[in-house]
């Protein structure tokens, strides 16, 4: 039987043959293009004008090529970015706020609060002088922005990262055959 689910998780398996087919065939286009630029490998025709104005404008180059390419590194660098945000939100959470607090020399900036604190709501008004409220700024905060890009991470691996490549492409000529009946 076929249901709307089923169609959602052939759909999502497409995408992801869709997105791992993206590198070899823009490395198709690119050197397709290059040889089209160099009839019979030499450089003269090119230097000469005797090439296509088709070939000369480079589109499987530019166009299916290097923005192809640019896609899957963005897409890397949005998985390593969320992934660094989320990990220094962490480390920003178990080290506490920089704040100034009664030292043994004084009234100090540093971090006097360590992992312990997120569990003994008490020291979060007796320990830092100033800034007003940082601790609780610092937790809501870092808490938030931890919990987003953990969640962007999470949907960053999902759509750059195919689990199982030979599943995903196996299910996609399935559900594609089974579209059929």
């Amino acid at each position: 039987m076929w249901t709307a689910s089923c169609s959602q998780m052939c759909v999502s398996r497409c995408l992801r043959c869709v997105g791992v087919s993206l590198v070899p065939m823009a490395i198709v286009c690119m050197l397709s293009n290059v040889l089209l630029l160099f009839p019979d490998l030499k450089v003269h025709f090119l230097l000469e004008g005797h090439v296509t104005r088709e070939a000369a404008w480079a589109t499987g180059v530019w166009g299916s090529g290097i923005t192809m390419l640019c896609q899957v590194l963005v897409s890397c660098a949005c998985l390593l970015a969320a992934a660094s945000c989320c990990l220094v939100s962490a480390t920003g959470l178990s080290q506490g706020p920089l704040c100034l607090y009664n030292s043994s020399s004084g009234p100090t900036w540093g971090v006097p609060l360590h992992l312990g604190y997120l569990y003994n709501r008490t020291l979060w008004s007796g320990v830092c002088l100033e800034p007003d409220s940082v601790v609780q700024w610092n937790v809501v905060l870092f808490s938030v922005m931890g919990g987003t890009s953990g969640l962007q991470t999470l949907l960053c691996v999902d759509s750059c990262v195919p689990l199982n490549m030979k599943s995903s492409f196996k299910n996609c000529i399935l559900c594609l055959s089974l579209s059929h009946i």
